[in-house]
């Protein structure tokens, strides 16, 4: 079984919890950055995996394993498995679907993963479709796609896993990782199956998709530690509009990889429940530009961020709504704005204003509401801009 290569020196930075200020008639929710954890990343633990465990079904012709080793599948030819997660209440599990385009000859190794919130259909088209450009007789190394890690939340395209243990809790998965071996909850423990043996033991560098979260519209941006030179190199491959340079929330499935060793970061394709082909297209494009940087497939690059203008912030500016009603907005995404720029009014019933929004930050917008009424406490809009170090913000819409 090959193993995963610990990478030192990925250099990663504390955060505490996001604090309300409301600014004018705006409320705003702006996090801040702690003081660094050290200057390099606690080396992962060993990476304990049987190799490849087939639990003897399978399923639609593709056989089930309860874990992976992508070193013991034939090469040049791409495989279709599934996972076989933690156990729903009926007893059954949960299961994964699975992609390895094993190359023909040895070589780096890629995971790509999505689904994680079940409503972000684009980023799960994203992966599906660079899977389909993958000749692996003609790669080296390999690139494993798993689409569906939340399949609870999928099957609903619902953004959480209704976990049934105190009733029906609706559970963020990416809050969960890398999730706990025998945790108090289904999502946490099938994080841990998942984590622990699918994904870390195939990894040498990963990237997580998703979108913006149901209801809210987004930009194409990725989000990363500009600070992580193995990192920097792949966002920059990117054709996308914007990047948050920024460690976000703990529990996220990229931070997971970077805490293991593993240079990854996680791009967000649009809006929720769609297919947005455009910006699909973009990170199609750019995931391929990563794949022949790492010398996986050959051919000449596509557009980078070189080719497009690329706004870079360290913090997002969250306006949230005071009053209920319908939101309009006078901003589009991609918009610059300044302090004390109006960004949206809201009318009552009686269509009279009610509240008016204010940016606080000279940035780009970076999310929209696209629920055309909001209550408050409703994030209505988020702006990336460049704050100094000691108060980065790590709200996003993802």
């Amino acid at each position: 079984m090959s193993e995963t290569p610990t990478r030192e020196g990925l250099v990663r930075r504390d955060f505490l919890v996001a604090s309300a200020a409301v600014i004018g008639a705006s409320a705003a929710l702006v996090a801040s950055a702690g003081t660094a954890r050290g200057q390099t990343a606690a080396p992962p633990s060993p990476v304990s995996t049987p190799g490849t465990a087939y639990s003897g079904d399978v399923i639609e012709g593709r056989p089930v394993v309860t874990s992976l080793d992508v070193g013991d599948l034939a090469p040049g030819r791409m495989h279709h498995l599934f996972f076989r997660g933690v156990e729903t209440p009926s007893g059954q599990h949960w299961l994964v679907s699975v992609m390895v385009a094993r190359g023909a000859k040895p070589g780096t190794r890629v995971v790509l993963t999505s689904g994680v919130h079940g409503d972000e259909m684009s980023s799960i088209q994203t992966v599906l479709n660079v899977m389909a450009q993958l000749d692996p007789a003609a790669m080296s190394g390999t690139v494993m796609a798993v689409t569906d890690i939340a399949r609870p939340a999928l099957e609903g395209m619902q953004r959480r896993w209704p976990n049934s243990g105190r009733g029906i809790d609706l559970v963020d998965m990416n809050r969960e990782w890398p999730g706990i071996e025998n945790g108090p909850t289904a999502s946490g423990r099938h994080a841990w199956l998942v984590f622990n043996r699918l994904l870390r033991p195939n990894a040498d560098y990963a990237i997580d998709f998703h979108t913006g979260t149901t209801g809210f519209g987004v930009t194409d941006f990725n989000i990363g530690e500009m600070s992580v030179p193995e990192i920097r190199a792949m966002l920059d491959l990117y054709p996308v509009s914007q990047i948050a340079d920024n460690p976000t929330y703990p529990g996220v499935l990229h931070n997971a990889f970077i805490d293991a060793g593993i240079p990854s970061f996680c791009p967000e394709v649009g809006a929720a429940r769609v297919l947005d082909h455009e910006r699909i297209d973009r990170f199609v494009e750019g995931t391929m530009n990563v794949l022949k940087h790492h010398g996986i497939v050959a051919g000449p690059m596509g557009r980078t961020s070189a080719d497009v203008r690329v706004f870079v912030g360290n913090a997002s500016f969250a306006i949230l709504a005071t009053a209920g009603g319908i939101v309009e907005y006078l901003v589009g995404l991609n918009d610059p704005v300044e302090p004390g720029q109006r960004v949206a009014i809201q009318r009552n019933s009686f269509g009279e204003v009610v509240a008016d929004y204010i940016s606080g930050v000279s940035g780009e917008v970076l999310g929209l509401r696209s629920d055309a009424m909001a209550e408050p406490g409703n994030p209505l809009a988020f702006i990336l801009f460049n704050a100094p170090p000691q108060a980065e913000g790590q709200d996003y819409p993802e």
